[in-house]
């Protein structure tokens, strides 16, 4: 008989940090105590805590386990699974500073209470590569009672009136996109999850794929059945190993079953599933270059109108829609459209999940409802900043958003309000920058990407955006002027109106949302010539206090570039002579500020 379950976090994240190692020693440890028979180990997708893994929980006492390593197994098998007594050292604490740690189950922390788990609500509670464990979660009933009771008509009508919106960027209505597929006759329809999530620091639809893969399954079985279509596709890139595995594992189950194929149900409904890879492109989120990939032709973007609901893959009626926006939809059809459009907001129904990251505490994913406060998001769920730093903006929508800066940090987060103050929800990135963040290097980084990544098709995306990297390297570099900053909007405008497809479109937002918030930032570059942050070498001097210098040579011996001598000036109280920078040597590295222990070194 099972007495207790031991969850490990089989996402990517903790895979990385070693949790295959802790599993393989549980199961080593467990089988020396002869517990075997009475522990379950459970490898689950992620828990979202990302920084605090390896993450393991134990059952039924909900004890939560972080930063485990293959070490500490042998401690947790004979004191908390043989003799009852919890391991106090490895347990997760709320407040790493207090004095008396009150530890919390995972669900109790401050990181999820305010969450409102739907797309996630699966991931790291079932083990993703056994079909019978999301049965038990109610896997399939939605596709059973759409099957059995409901017509294409009513599925399409409660996807509708839930207010479900296409969660990989553009936030259009679902429901009418099924729509006008349905529409549309046909000899054969089609159903695509875009998997591709190109997006840097995005990692949502990932976990879905890697903690409930048979949601996605059973939601596309879904739209095909309100569409009219028997074969799906999910486009998912190769990149996501584990992801792709499970996936696979859990579409030959499903068919096993009879979930996928022929007459499921009984209904006389056919339907079957294939996974096609992609080779990392970032333009191929776009869903006209998605379907082209998928036909194995290079990925770039076809002109729209016809849109995909009229021709699109192999010139079929098509619906494309996200791994997250297919997750929402079993939950849908199974508690219905009043309950979904209970969250959220007017206009954004739901939740919304966000991969959280950069100068913040708790990094990991997060699903909240629509309409929660970028302030509660940072500060509550993810426990603020780090190092006493302020906050300063947050990059919502990736290389195609914008910033929302600390002034607006009570903005409700969903998509009128981002496109309002000139952001856009993108797929869910949300990247946290504090005071050491330079705007202006930001925009340029999130440029590089899309310059990298643009297929070259059209001619404003492809020359216009290298045009507006120029630009910002200039402007980073010290050598640029007030004309330029006009120069980049115009550009900016141009490119937005002009290019083909998405990417195009929205590369500009970086620029232009930083330009907007944080304009003082470009113009102390190009009239002072100064980074606010310190971020831009071009606009750097590294300079040693020859008072604060003691001579121990520490800086000297690990600069690279032997930019660093000896001086005749010994500082009052000090017995050795203090060192300089050669500036026309210095490469600006950094390392001798991390090598001086006595904090003697600046950057001016």
């Amino acid at each position: 008989m099972i007495r207790a379950h031991v969850l490990i976090c089989g996402g990517t994240g903790c895979t990385s940090s070693g949790s295959k190692s802790i599993q393989a020693a549980f199961e080593e440890n467990l089988a020396k105590n002869g517990l075997t028979d009475e522990i379950k180990i459970v490898q689950t997708g992620c828990f979202g805590l990302c920084a605090m893994g390896p993450v393991v929980i134990v059952h039924p006492d909900g004890t939560f386990y972080s930063r485990v390593e293959p070490t500490d197994v042998a401690e947790i098998v004979e004191e908390h699974l043989l003799k009852g007594r919890v391991v106090t050292r490895l347990e997760y604490k709320e407040d790493e500073n207090a004095e008396v740690h009150e530890n919390v189950a995972l669900n109790d922390t401050a990181f999820y209470r305010s969450q409102t788990r739907v797309a996630l609500r699966n991931c790291g509670v079932i083990d993703p590569e056994k079909i019978d464990e999301y049965i038990a979660m109610d896997g399939y009933a939605a596709l059973g009672k759409v099957l059995t009771e409901m017509t294409p008509e009513d599925v399409i009508k409660c996807i509708s009136d839930s207010g479900l919106r296409g969660r990989g960027g553009g936030g259009f209505p679902t429901g009418r996109k099924w729509s006008l597929t349905a529409a549309n006759s046909a000899d054969q329809k089609y159903v695509v999850c875009n998997a591709d999530e190109g997006d840097p620091g995005a990692f949502m639809d990932r976990s879905v794929l890697e903690g409930d893969p048979h949601c996605l399954i059973e939601a596309m079985a879904i739209a095909g059945y309100a569409i009219g279509a028997t074969q799906g596709y999910v486009y998912v890139r190769a990149e996501y190993p584990i992801a792709v595995a499970r996936l696979a594992i859990a579409i030959d189950q499903a068919r096993e079953y009879g979930l996928l194929g022929k007459n499921i149900f009984g209904s006389g409904f056919d339907f079957d599933l294939g996974i096609r890879l992609g080779a990392g492109a970032f333009v191929c989120g776009e869903e006209t270059a998605l379907m082209t990939s998928i036909e194995g032709n290079r990925g770039e973007p076809r002109p729209r109108p016809p849109y995909p609901a009229v021709k699109g893959l192999f010139g079929k009626p098509t619906v494309e829609n996200n791994v997250e926006t297919f997750a929402n939809v079993p939950q849908i059809i199974l508690r219905g459209a009043d309950w979904f459009a209970s969250m959220g907001t007017e206009k954004s129904k739901g939740t919304k999940v966000f991969a959280l990251g950069g100068k913040i505490k708790n990094t990991g994913l997060v699903e909240i409802p629509m309409g929660t406060t970028l302030r509660h998001i940072i500060e509550e769920i993810g426990g603020g900043i780090p190092n006493g730093k302020k906050f300063k903006a947050a990059q919502t929508g990736g290389p195609s958003g914008g910033c929302i800066p600390a002034s607006l940090i009570d903005t409700e987060v969903d998509y009128d309000n981002l496109t309002a103050i000139g952001c856009m929800m993108g797929s869910g990135g949300l990247i946290v920058m504090d005071e050491d963040t330079c705007m202006v290097d930001m925009a340029k980084f999130f440029l590089e990407f899309t310059v990298d990544e643009s297929c070259g098709k059209c001619t404003p995306c492809r020359v216009g955006t290298k045009r507006l990297l120029e630009m910002l390297d200039k402007i980073t570099e010290g050598k640029g002027t007030l004309e330029d900053i006009d120069a980049l909007e115009e550009l900016c405008a141009y490119i937005k109106a002009n290019s083909l497809c998405g990417l195009g479109q929205t590369a500009p937002n970086p620029v232009l949302a930083t330009l907007n918030f944080f304009r003082d930032e470009y113009i102390a570059h190009v009239v002072d010539k100064k980074c606010p942050a310190g971020v831009c070498k071009g606009l750097l001097t590294f300079v040693i206090d020859k008072d604060k210098c003691i001579g121990c040579g520490m800086c000297a011996r690990n600069c690279p570039a032997d930019a660093i001598v000896k001086t005749d000036y010994v500082a009052p109280g000090h017995k050795l002579p203090s060192y300089t920078i050669d500036t026309d040597k210095c490469v600006k590295c950094g390392a001798c500020i991390a090598n001086c222990k006595f904090k003697a070194i600046s950057k001016q």
